[in-house]
């Protein structure tokens, strides 16, 4: 993007986290439309058919515009800016509507195709299947990393060749691909009916526990309305309640001030259906307090997020300025991310089939999902903290050589393979992080919010990129007052002239407190409640 676009590294920095942050926004929509009306596997299907277009589109508009903007005769794409005429307002705008249309495509599929594959196992079965299902996430990721290999290396060589187009149209293929792939199996999967609008029921509780807000909340929850409890219904509500009464979750006490939308009110007419919003059942309330408990972990996974988001960024403009070259091989800056690819798979099979097993022989427990994600946490301080050392190594080295146009270039004589560690850090952090939280927000809320469950891990990412844009944003406005080319700015065009190490070293210090305050967090966290069974009252 910056080669093309013309942007200058903290603009493309903050461009691109801003571009994951949208997709990651979108999965928000697209676990809610998935739940609520289309269903997981029609949600699947048509957020891919956008996806493959929004590729299609991208893919003509390079061929059409983009190209023409760039002549790559005289050098590589990814060290040669002044190749690319600033590009036109038409051919920016046809560029980010084609790369947000593929934003919308991809995060709104990624939720539902999680929980959609998680819905192939049979929960009951608590020996086989379920046990299959903890093991599904983390393959899940696997199998998303791999398919990032051919991305990050040879369509990364071909794009920093000038190769766009056709790099493009291979991306094109591969989703192609996956849409066919995807639909063989349609008759053998196990399909759900959507559950109903989650945020409706939501925005239900928290209307009727305001308007209840001054009526005394029961001491006993057997007081508190429940469907099939009461008698007052129509033929309407009694079909709901066989629907719902095995998906029904138990009481609990925290946050009784949203009790008061259970509560019974006296002048509440009998004989006539219940006004959802002034009146909703105790599993309506239930679901939202699950929520609520996930809130703090969610919230500290944000600058985890922040960190995460750096392989995509300023490791890249990091990579720009090393020494690329292996066995007379240019090695493409953003081709290290394979290295990512490779931690997550090996750490995946590494935890499965060393770390679980040794810690349950010693513990004589597996480690609990809360546990695994503060590993994750402290992992990815070590590779902030391994990346600023890199950056203060490669400043030691740092050097200015000319290009075939006789323009300086600064760089370093640093190699590039110095970022293995970095980036290997960050694929295990992922495996303890994201893979444990995509399990974990799954399992912890009801049936109908699961793949709310899904985009909220997704969702993270997106917060975390916002979060990173704001702190690039904000360092620079602290440390190049006088411009990129003031002396002590941390992100200037001329990273030979910034101190990016002590950016990588802010976000390490970051990390670290965000750690404290997990830690607090998940030593609070109540589990999910119980699901009620037919005919049970409170104290069975």
């Amino acid at each position: 993007m910056a080669v093309v676009m013309r942007l200058d590294n903290a603009d493309a920095a903050n461009r691109a986290n801003n571009w994951a942050g949208t997709t990651y926004v979108f999965s928000i929509a697209g676990a809610l439309i998935s739940d609520s009306y289309w269903g997981r596997y029609k949600a699947c299907t048509i957020f891919q058919i956008i996806f493959l277009a929004g590729l299609v589109e991208l893919s003509i508009a390079s061929h059409l515009f983009l190209q023409r903007s760039c002549d790559f005769r005289h050098g590589e794409a990814g060290r040669q800016a002044q190749h690319c005429r600033p590009p036109t307002k038409a051919e920016s705008l046809v560029f980010y509507i084609s790369i947000y249309q593929i934003a919308l495509g991809n995060g709104a599929y990624q939720p539902a195709a999680t929980t959609f594959g998680a819905d192939q196992f049979d929960e009951t079965d608590a020996a086989g299947e379920r046990k299959s299902k903890s093991a599904f996430f983390g393959y899940f990721f696997v199998a998303n990393n791999l398919g990032g290999v051919l991305a990050v290396t040879a369509l990364a060589y071909m794009e920093d060749k000038g190769e766009w187009v056709l790099a493009f149209w291979i991306s094109t293929a591969a989703a192609l691909a996956g849409v066919v792939l995807f639909a063989l199996g349609t008759l053998r999967y196990r399909h759900f009916l959507p559950n109903g609008n989650a945020i409706v029921s939501v925005c239900q509780v928290i209307v009727a526990a305001t308007k209840n807000r001054h009526v005394k909340t029961p001491q006993q929850a057997e007081d508190l309305y429940e469907d099939g409890d009461h008698g007052d219904g129509d033929e309407h509500d009694e079909e709901d309640a066989k629907i719902k009464k095995n998906k029904m979750l138990l009481h609990t006490p925290d946050f009784r001030c949203l009790d008061k939308a259970a509560v019974v009110v006296a002048t509440t007419p009998t004989g006539h259906r219940r006004r959802p919003w002034s009146l909703c059942t105790v599993t309506q309330v239930e679901e939202l307090k699950c929520i609520l408990r996930l809130a703090p972990i969610w919230v500290c996974s944000i600058l985890y997020s922040t960190a995460y988001s750096q392989m995509s960024s300023v490791f890249i403009e990091q990579a720009q300025a090393m020494d690329a070259s292996l066995w007379g091989l240019t090695i493409p800056a953003a081709g290290m991310g394979v290295f990512e690819i490779l931690g997550v798979t090996a750490f995946v099979f590494i935890y499965s089939f060393c770390i679980a097993r040794i810690v349950s022989k010693v513990a004589s427990r597996e480690p609990t999902e809360l546990e695994r994600m503060g590993v994750g946490l402290v992992i990815s301080t070590l590779a902030m903290i391994t990346a600023g050392v890199v950056e203060q190594q490669r400043l030691k080295h740092a050097t200015t050589t000319t290009t075939t146009r006789q323009a300086a270039a600064s760089l370093s004589s640093l190699t590039i393979l110095w970022q293995i560690p970095q980036y290997v850090l960050i694929g295990a952090s992922e495996v303890f992080m994201y893979v444990t939280m995509t399990e974990f927000f799954n399992d912890q809320l009801p049936e109908g919010l699961r793949s709310l469950g899904s985009a909220m891990s997704v969702a993270s990412m997106s917060a975390g990129n916002f979060a990173s844009s704001l702190l690039v944003t904000v360092v620079m406005a602290i440390t190049c007052k006088g411009g990129q080319a003031a002396a002590g700015c941390w992100i200037p065009q001329d990273l030979n002239q910034g101190h990016v190490d002590r950016f990588f070293f802010v976000i390490a210090a970051l990390n670290a407190m965000d750690l404290l305050a997990y830690v607090v967090f998940a030593r609070r966290y109540r589990p999910v409640p119980l699901i009620k069974p037919a005919g049970a009252d409170e104290t069975s």
